[in-house]
Formats: structure tokens, sequence, C-alpha cells
């Protein structure tokens, strides 16, 4: 068997990612749907902050430019989840905001009550992405700054790389 496989004429990765970003909206569909987090489910949100169809206030994109982590613990309403985005009102600093994020925006998605996490694959840039601090959004206890990478045994973490050939 050859080492050098023929490029894929069927998009592998993208359908995946879109697969798993689905699990995102499922998950966040039932939280709407509920109206509250079971138990001690929460919520760590990464995601590109000038992808398009991202809306969040000026104060925030000039303070994280390239990406921003959100958390949905206890301080958030008016959570709207549509077939490609959601929408979640929080507050930063004690000023409210709503944030509208399409799911091909987000990067990672992490619940840490369960150690669960998944990363996304992200156009890449030249520089590769900017390191950023949380969000800080308030209600959210010593537990901020968690990391998609939380889980790194590999358990309920999952990452998919197809590496793309250039």
């Amino acid at each position: 068997m050859s080492e050098n496989l023929p490029d894929s004429l069927i998009p592998y990765d993208e359908i995946v990612q879109e697969a798993l970003r689905a699990v995102v909206g499922r998950v966040l569909g039932q939280i709407e749907h509920n109206g509250l987090l079971p138990g001690e489910h929460h919520f760590y949100i990464t995601f590109k902050t000038r992808a398009p169809g991202v809306s969040i206030p000026t104060h925030l994109a000039e303070r994280f430019p390239d990406e921003m982590t959100v958390v949905l613990q206890n301080k958030f309403w008016d959570l709207k989840v549509e077939d490609d985005l959601f929408r979640v009102s929080l507050t930063f600093n004690q000023i409210p905001a709503q944030l509208i994020i399409p799911y091909a925006a987000i990067t990672a998605f992490v619940d840490p009550a369960v150690n669960f996490a998944l990363q996304f694959q992200v156009e890449a840039n030249d520089d590769g992405p900017e390191p950023h601090e949380a969000a800080e959004n308030d209600g959210v206890g010593s537990s901020q700054g968690g990391s998609a990478t939380a889980a790194e045994d590999g358990s309920n973490v999952v990452t998919v790389d197809f590496g793309k050939k250039k």
C-alpha cells in the first residue's frame, strides 16, 4: 500500500466538523427547552470574535480581537437556539450584553462537570490564534479560566484533525 494517499473528493473533515458542531446546538437546545442547566453542568464556549455572523458589543470585540471564551453557568438568560447559531445574554462587569454566535465560529466547547470537550478546526491564520484571556462574564466562580484541553488524557475529548494537504 502506498504512503501517498490520493486527495479525497469527499470533504470528510468538513462533514465531521459540521456534525460535531451540531452536538453543541443540540445540547444548547435542550437547555433552552428545559430552561436551566441540569445538575452541575456548565459550559465554556470559545469562539472567533471576527467570524462571519458573530455579533458582540464593541467593547468586547476590542478586548478580544481574535477569540473569546464565555461561560454559561449561573447568570445567563434569553438563550435562543437556531439551526446555525445561538443567542445568549450575559453580563460583563455588570453590563448586560447579547451575543450572537454561529456554530461555525466555535473553536471549543467544554463541560467541565463531566470532563467533556470538543475542539474544532478553524481556518488557518498566518500567525495562528492570538492568546486570549477568559471573558470573565459575571456570575462565574473561581473555576474561570477552564481550558478546552483540560482532559489531556483523552477521556471524553473529541478532537478531529484530518491534516489538510497544501
